[in-house]
């Protein structure tokens, strides 16, 4: 894959990526967009029916397992490709939480592509095929939200042929509604420590309790009491928790930070309408300087945005160390998005506070942007600790 050079030599997306952009822009335009509007302002997914029906839309064009590699029956998207999806796929009124409402599935955690061959037959594939709904992923705790690696207390202790875990997670999303799900576990001291487990659904001892929190959308919290795991639910070997999800963990801190650019750019977009339409003081919105400037410098910081989030992926693509290029892409891509979206509502004034626009729905879910996989001063921290080595 080579970039292409437009007439001003500006960089630009591959053609191949282009033409999948506007794939996945038609298809939100002609099957998500009037799908959602059929429900309400704080819907959270789709019901199974129509759901179903949107991802078999979905796959008949090929947009289905998009981040599963080729050797395990999905499309093998690069990590830009994976970019240039999620940023469109935002662009609707549940984009946050809910890309495209769920049409794109087929993917496991990415774990699983370095389980064992049976683990992934029994578990992944029905997912990868369409069977199988989804899979959540346990890392966080309570203790320590933003540094993993050494907060995790959820133990996992060896008990005959079989492992015991007790404890509990915090902020994981989807897990009553998924088959089953990967938690990380402490089976040892230091991030070395740290082991991967298969949780089916209905496991005993497994609880999940709704967290409240100001976005649409509601994480839940997960207790382990005496669960009960047979030693072949452990993913790799015990220890290989964090070695075996590092690469991907640090990948999806790129393509998460291109969700909210997609849903600040929709807003944008809104923006610039109204500010053109609107009648204020005897002229147009868009003839106030004030207004304008507000609109510059939200396009301003999309385009930056975008390019980072554009060079974090093509790095990875190239196989290249990319810890701070996904540190630097998701800590300004989330503060740009929210920043921008903030400009929105106050171009729109208290129309903007009321759920007759998605706006304010975007407002309270793109907070959480700022906190989830690692929070901005987390980004901030990996970023200075690597100028100053």
């Amino acid at each position: 894959m080579s970039t292409v050079p437009s007439p001003t030599g500006a960089w630009e997306l591959p053609d191949e990526l282009v033409m999948l952009r506007d794939t996945v822009r038609r298809f939100m335009g002609s099957h998500v967009h009037p799908l959602e509007d059929t429900l309400g302002h704080d819907a959270n997914g789709l019901p199974r029916e129509p759901l179903v029906e949107l991802q078999a839309k979905a796959r008949e064009i090929g947009l289905w397992a998009l981040q599963t590699p080729e050797e395990f029956g999905g499309a093998g998207l690069s990590v830009l490709g994976q970019v240039v999806v999620a940023e469109e796929a935002a662009k609707c009124r549940m984009g946050a939480f809910f890309p495209a409402l769920g049409a794109f599935g087929g993917n496991p955690p990415n774990i699983m592509f370095k389980a064992s061959p049976e683990q992934f037959e029994k578990y992944a594939r029905p997912i990868v095929e369409g069977t199988m709904s989804k899979a959540y992923t346990a890392i966080t705790e309570a203790s320590g939200g933003s540094d993993p690696a050494r907060a995790i207390r959820l133990k996992a202790v060896r008990a005959g042929s079989d492992y015991l875990l007790n404890g509990s997670k915090m902020w994981i999303s989807h897990a009553p509604d998924a088959d089953w799900g990967v938690v990380y576990a402490r089976t040892g001291a230091g991030r070395d420590g740290i082991s991967a487990f298969i949780v089916e659904k209905d496991t005993p001892g497994v609880t999940f309790t709704r967290i409240a929190v100001m976005a649409s959308f509601a994480p839940y919290e997960l207790r382990f009491n005496d669960v009960r795991l047979p030693a072949d639910q452990l993913i790799g070997e015990e220890g290989q928790g964090f070695s075996l999800a590092t690469d991907f963990l640090v990948h999806g801190r790129i393509i998460y930070a291109a969700g909210p650019i997609g849903i600040a750019q929709t807003a944008l977009d809104m923006a610039c309408r109204w500010a053109k339409d609107r009648e204020v003081f005897g002229g147009k919105l868009a003839d106030k300087q004030g207004i304008r400037w507000m609109l510059a410098d939200s396009e301003v910081q999309l385009r930056a945005a975008r390019l980072l989030v554009y060079q974090a992926a093509w790095n990875a693509d190239l196989g290249r160390n990319v810890a701070v290029d996904a540190s630097v892409a998701k800590m300004y891509g989330t503060e740009a998005a929210c920043q921008v979206l903030d400009r929105c509502m106050q171009i729109h004034g208290a129309l903007g506070l009321a759920d007759e626009l998605p706006l304010e729905r975007w407002f309270r879910d793109l907070r959480v942007k700022r906190l989830g996989e690692g929070a901005t001063e987390i980004q901030r921290e990996v970023v200075a600790r690597a100028m100053l080595k």
